[in-house]
C-alpha cells in the first residue's frame, strides 16, 4: 500500500475509532469490524493501528471482547499526527539512484526539483496540522445523519 492509500484508511480507521463507539455504545471496535467499514483485509487494519499505536494515537486491548479505541480526545488528533503515523517517508522522493552527473539536467534536478517538492511538503503538513480527527467525524456523521452520544 502506498503512502496516500495508508494515510487515507489510517484516517479511516480513525474515523470509525472515533465515531463507532458513540453510536453503537462500544467501549472499543474489534479489527475484524473496522476491516468492514474500510472493505479491506483485517491484516491490514491491524497493521495500521499498530502505527497509530506505536504514535500514541491509538490503545488496544487484546482478549474475547478487545479491540481498539482512541488515546485521547479527536480534537486533540490532528490529520498530520495521523499522516506522520503511517508515513513511510518523502511524499515525493527524488531518484532512487544518482542521475547521470556527466548530464546537465541529470547533475543539477534534483538540487533544483528539490526546493519546490520540499515547499510543497511543507504546504501539505500546515494544512493536515489545521483539520482535526473531530472535524472530520464531524462532517461524516453530519453526512450520514448519525448524532453522537455522549457517555
Amino acid at each position: 500500500m502506498n503512502n496516500s492509500s495508508r494515510f487515507v484508511v489510517a484516517v479511516h480507521i480513525m474515523s470509525v475509532l472515533d465515531i463507532g463507539p458513540s453510536y453503537k455504545q462500544l467501549s472499543s471496535v474489534p479489527s475484524d469490524k473496522i476491516a468492514l467499514s474500510v472493505n479491506t483485509n483485517s491484516v491490514v487494519v491491524r497493521r495500521l493501528l499498530g502505527h497509530l499505536r506505536k504514535a500514541g494515537l491509538v490503545n488496544s486491548q487484546a482478549g474475547a471482547h478487545g479491540g481498539s479505541m482512541l488515546a485521547k480526545p479527536s480534537n486533540k488528533i490532528t490529520l498530520l499526527d495521523i499522516y506522520q503515523a503511517v508515513d513511510d517517508g518523502r511524499l515525493f522522493p527524488l531518484h532512487p539512484s544518482t542521475p547521470n552527473l556527466k548530464c546537465p539536467i541529470g547533475r543539477n534536478i534534483q538540487e533544483v526539483l528539490g526546493s519546490t517538492l520540499n515547499e510543497a511538503e511543507q504546504a501539505m503538513e500546515h494544512e493536515l496540522a489545521r483539520v482535526t480527527l473531530a472535524q472530520i467525524s464531524d462532517d461524516i456523521m453530519h453526512k450520514a445523519d448519525i448524532v453522537r452520544v455522549l457517555a
